[in-house]
């Protein structure tokens, strides 16, 4: 029989690590291998870690979401895609009107290959347009063109119920007027949610090399803060508020599997390099993956996983993880919910104070950040966890 949902949800991550080309920005867990993977035993040994987790759960609550990220999902081919959706479905009872969503390249976009993909059972796409133009587009170190990436997107809105895209801004060299023209732009292409990310300087990136070196220079905090203002205006504007920091949508339509995490609900992570939060034994683990695709594979034909952490998350821990993850979203967190998981209230006297200097609300029980306090996201959340 299902169990009833964990506080917050449950979700499924599922990590396919490969890409076509490493971009310079990134620093997920995503690897070259030029001459190719056998995507049908990489999609077994995902089968098998999941089978290992599911069966230590201490319940099989219903799945919200299954999503596939990357790497580059879209170089999967349907059937090891379906393999995997349909090991899920044995395993979990879905809920209504679950979400799977699958990352995708416009360069690996094609109509056969999104075919597939909805047949398999996924109803949502995220396309990592990153830029509406060329130069930029090269200077991010992406394969596709603009013309790709808008091609790209059309093809997935004719093909899944729900379709996303992916934008960086805050590139080097972006003016104010630049990043409003393309947002514009980027507003009449989306559906109902689009996620628009500032870029940041990762370390061991090829971007943070040449940013030390005085090769990439990016926008400075002040013009970063005024594009990132600019992006929250013209977004609301067209009806896409920003219901998280970085991720817009009309009403009811954000990711469920992101507001899982932001929400700090349950999620298994299988594959190379996947992180969880899951309830086993009567604790919340916080679990890890080999990251090497080659010495996770292994480590899943020895034992049937390839895990390398699972340790427990101290209640403590637990509420500061919720506070840093809600206080990114609109609705902000649940006062309440923050002194279950760690034993200890939230400062009256320090959320008195923030308020009045107009950094966070506290509508009916929650605790908001607001405008200004979103762009100091990092030190509010410092000052509420004190």
């Amino acid at each position: 029989m299902a169990e009833s949902a964990p506080e917050g949800g449950f979700a499924l991550y599922v990590h396919w690590p490969f890409c076509a080309a490493k971009c310079p920005y990134c620093d997920f867990n995503s690897h070259v291998r030029p001459g190719g993977v056998d995507a049908m035993d990489y999609a077994g040994a995902l089968v098998r870690e999941l089978e290992s987790e599911a069966a230590r759960l201490d319940a099989r609550p219903p799945l919200e979401s299954v999503f596939f990220g990357g790497g580059t999902p879209s170089l999967m081919p349907g059937a090891a895609v379906g393999r995997v959706i349909d090991a899920a479905a044995r395993l979990f009872p879905f809920a209504p009107g679950i979400e799977i969503t699958l990352e995708a390249n416009p360069t690996s976009a094609d109509a056969g290959r999104f075919a597939d993909y909805r047949a398999a059972g996924v109803n949502r796409v995220s396309v990592g347009l990153q830029a509406l133009n060329d130069s930029d587009l090269k200077a991010l170190g992406r394969w596709h063109s603009a013309a790709e990436a808008r091609a790209a997107f059309a093809l997935a809105r004719a093909i899944f119920p729900r379709a996303s895209f992916d934008l960086i801004y805050a590139r080097p060299g972006q003016s104010a007027a630049a990043w409003e023209a393309e947002l514009t732009e980027a507003l009449a292409l989306a559906a109902d949610h689009l996620s628009l990310y500032q870029l940041t300087i990762e370390d061991g990136t090829k971007f943070a090399v040449q940013h030390a070196a005085g090769q990439l220079i990016v926008p400075g905090a002040e013009e970063a803060a005024t594009l990132y203002e600019i992006t929250q205006e013209i977004a609301e504007a067209h009806g896409l508020p920003a219901y998280e920091i970085s991720n817009h949508a009309a009403p009811g339509a954000g990711s469920r599997h992101n507001l899982v995490y932001w929400r700090y609900g349950e999620f298994l992570g299988v594959g190379p390099g996947a992180h969880g939060r899951i309830r086993s034994g009567g604790r919340l683990l916080a679990t890890a993956t080999e990251r090497n695709p080659e010495r996770w594979r292994a480590a899943v034909a020895e034992r049937g996983e390839g895990l390398i952490a699972r340790d427990p998350v101290a209640a403590a821990d637990q509420a500061e993880e919720y506070l840093v993850m809600a206080l990114r979203l609109a609705e902000g967190l649940d006062a309440a919910r923050y002194e279950r998981l760690g034993g200890r209230a939230l400062d009256p006297a320090r959320l008195a104070a923030l308020e009045a200097e107009g950094l966070i609300a506290r509508p009916g029980g929650r605790v908001a950040a607001t405008p200004r306090g979103r762009l100091v996201l990092n030190a509010l959340a410092a000052e509420l966890a004190r």
